[in-house]
């Protein structure tokens, strides 16, 4: 049975995107007046935290489907899909759980996940939406970051929006993680080639553009490599300065939702050989390429 609540309270939890969410039970059947707030929410502030959810894996998906169809996990050596197609498994744990350090081979993949990016933005329909489960969290460190492309492309002095509307960039996983280890890069970018997608995309409820780039964006359509890459990185500067990110500091049952088309995130280090870190993630499929003409 669905279950309602007029105790929902929305909180900005930064001045510029992201809120708090408190007086739902994520566990239970949302109504669908509940629902419709949360997800206006999501395309109003971006990033949504709900604390005290001590979630399912089946209730997590179920939060998730509401917003569309689930995304299908990508099967590399960092093993995310050993829990299924549909949950990613972010933990620092192995199959017998014991701990795995930075050293491990695994967790230098996993390490790709501390460079500001999008989710599944190296496919050709990139990701809607993601929600991370804070399971179990070491005692310090392992924070989550968060970016608002949207505060960034609004606030782009006028001679870099010119350089930026319009314009198609270029993702690919294998580029992302060369930049952490070339031989990973050489083999993930057999399975996953370059896509193109939209440098500014716009919420099709609100009209509210945003950029589109992070460690996958490799090269802007139309100009040299050298020349993409300095503006690309020129942008991500702006992007990122401290006054625009909202980090997150994890609590046992949390829950962050974030918008992947107008939200850049990254994890932060903690002692990996000595504390778990153990995150469950499901995300929402994407309805359409970037690069339509109608999504520009």
């Amino acid at each position: 049975m669905a279950i309602g609540t007029s105790l929902l309270t929305i909180t900005p939890a930064h001045p510029a995107f992201a809120a708090e969410v408190s007086g739902v039970d994520l566990t239970r059947p949302l109504d669908d007046t509940t629902f419709d707030r949360i997800a206006l929410a999501l395309d109003d502030y971006s990033v949504l935290v709900f604390h005290g959810q001590a979630l399912s894996d089946e209730q997590q998906m179920a939060i998730s489907e509401r917003w569309g169809r689930p995304e299908t996990t990508v099967r590399t050596l960092g093993g995310e899909d050993r829990l299924g197609a549909h949950i990613v498994d972010l933990s620092n744990t192995d199959a017998e759980g014991k701990l795995m350090g930075w050293d491990d081979r695994r967790m230098l993949y996993q390490s790709g996940n501390q460079l500001w990016h999008s989710d599944s933005s190296f496919k050709p329909v990139p990701a809607h939406s993601s929600a991370l489960s804070a399971r179990v969290i070491p005692p310090e460190g392992g924070e989550t970051e968060f970016a608002s492309m949207r505060v960034a492309y609004e606030s782009l002095p006028e001679d870099l929006r010119r350089q930026v509307d319009g314009k198609i960039v270029v993702h690919s996983f294998g580029f992302s993680r060369s930049l952490i280890d070339p031989g990973i890069g050489t083999e993930i970018g057999r399975d996953y080639p370059p896509v193109r997608h939209a440098l500014v995309r716009a919420n099709p409820r609100n009209g509210r553009k945003s950029l589109y780039i992070g460690s996958h964006a490799w090269y802007i359509e139309g100009l040299g490599l050298d020349e993409s890459r300095m503006l690309i990185l020129k942008l991500l500067e702006h992007s990122v300065r401290p006054d625009r990110v909202y980090r997150h500091r994890w609590q046992v049952g949390d829950l962050v939702m974030w918008d992947n088309r107008c939200v850049l995130h990254r994890g932060r280090l903690w002692d990996s050989a000595r504390h778990q870190r153990v995150m469950h993630r499901t995300t929402v499929a994407g309805d359409c390429p970037t690069a339509d003409p109608a999504y520009l």
